[in-house]
């Protein structure tokens, strides 16, 4: 087996003397097979190194810094912020001087990881370069201390906290606003059982559960998900907060409403297989006369899996930037 992604083949390249941990990788079966244990915020990533009998933590796990050992591999994330949080948590919870090598993709950041290192104090080894990749080598520092990542802005007479690589971080969303124009117009004023698929920084939930309503909110990063705890926790509200792929960790127990602000990027590139699901299984997770109200760029191909999916479907709004979906079960 040989690795597919970029980063990873440039990995392939290296003679390993010791076992190593991989910290925010993608998802790459030789990855898997060659890695002891990881650590991610993407659940996706977590259930592949799970099924292969590997250890997988997120960062909000208190077993995840004391299962490191060895060699550390941290892969460069396109979010820069994002990448800032991990350096300056594997800092924090490692030894000083421990051995970590950092490794990414050209034009996804890697080539800033040299001055970052710099102004951290921290030594800086080009290992090798290939695959339009690059390969540092580092060692931890207990002076490498930077602001909290944790951001918090006051936003529709909401406290918001978010995180570097939660959607939508730092500021409220277009779409998200339009969503929930239609949604105080459209929304039963009666308190109603609902899903936040999809839950970003939590700024759903929380508008949702300021107005009474039951939420679960649920999101595939684990960034997401404490960051709607955060934001929840904030306003005092409450709401049932989880990490799940789509509807892959929720009880049968059936919802009024399921309410989305679905991403369609992949790091780079566009997928639309989680919305796919979210839209064509939405109706075995809502009860009789249960509603979808989704928002998405206007030019995303959605309504024709809402029609295969409901029969049918209104366009409650449509800025020519952004549409919101509603659709409803018999």
């Amino acid at each position: 087996m040989s690795a597919q992604v970029p980063a990873c083949q440039l990995l392939e390249r290296q003679s390993r003397q010791s076992p190593f941990w991989v910290v925010g990788p993608p998802l790459d079966p030789w990855l898997v097979a060659q890695s002891v244990g990881l650590l991610s915020a993407d659940l996706t990533v977590l259930d592949a190194w799970a099924a292969g009998g590997k250890p997988a933590y997120t960062p909000f796990e208190d077993q995840s810094s004391a299962a490191l050992s060895g060699e550390v591999v941290l892969f460069w994330p396109k979010a820069h912020q994002l990448g800032l949080w991990w350096l300056q948590w594997l800092c924090d919870v490692l030894p000083a001087n421990t051995p970590l090598e950092i490794v990414g993709e050209h034009n996804g950041g890697i080539k800033r990881v040299p001055k970052v290192l710099a102004e951290r104090g921290m030594a800086c080894d080009k290992l090798d370069n290939a695959r339009r990749c690059s390969l540092f080598a580092t060692r931890t520092v207990k002076k490498a201390a930077t602001d909290d990542a944790w951001q918090r802005f006051e936003a529709l007479g909401l406290t918001l906290i978010s995180h570097p690589g939660v959607f939508g971080h730092g500021k409220v969303d277009e779409g998200t606003q339009l969503l929930l124009e239609c949604l105080e117009r459209d929304l039963p004023h009666a308190s109603m059982r609902v899903l936040d698929m999809g839950c970003g920084d939590g700024i759903i939930s929380a508008w949702l559960a300021q107005r009474g309503h039951h939420v679960t909110a649920v999101d595939v990063s684990a960034f997401a998900v404490e960051a709607t705890r955060r934001t929840l926790n904030a306003n005092g509200l409450e709401g049932r907060v989880m990490q799940s792929d789509v509807y892959a960790a929720l009880p049968d127990d059936p919802f009024d409403i399921i309410v989305s602000n679905p991403p369609f990027h992949q790091e780079r590139d566009v997928s639309y297989g989680a919305t796919q699901r979210l839209i064509s299984q939405a109706p075995d997770y809502l009860a009789p006369k249960g509603q979808l109200f989704m928002v998405a760029n206007a030019f995303l191909p959605y309504p024709d899996l809402l029609q295969q999916a409901f029969s049918s479907f209104q366009t409650l709004a449509d800025n020519r930037r952004f549409r919101v979906y509603q659709a409803q079960t018999r």
